[in-house]
């Protein structure tokens, strides 16, 4: 994979440029960032990176309900005798 070092670019300079801003982050999965008086304001991103940020979060919201589940089993008083374990998973 391309190296994906991000640009960072005066507001001003992506006036009028939007075409060409697109193009590049799209074609050499560039990442840009748009800034507004020194402050960055907002990112362009290629299409790729914000559905892996979207997988992430997916994953990330699933390992915070797995760990929700986990502190709650481990709150219930009693244990399960290792042979219903065993026979309920069938081995």
């Amino acid at each position: 994979m391309k190296d994906t070092a991000m640009q960072s670019r005066k507001r001003q300079e992506e006036k009028g440029q939007l075409s060409e801003v697109l193009a590049k982050v799209a074609a050499n999965r560039e990442r840009v960032v748009i800034r507004r008086n020194g402050r960055e304001l907002a990112a362009v991103i290629p299409l790729r990176d914000l559905r892996r940020l979207e997988k992430l979060e997916r994953e990330a919201a699933e390992d915070r309900a797995d760990i929700r589940a986990a502190r709650r089993a481990l709150r219930e008083p009693g244990t399960i005798p290792w042979d219903k374990v065993k026979r309920e998973l069938g081995l």
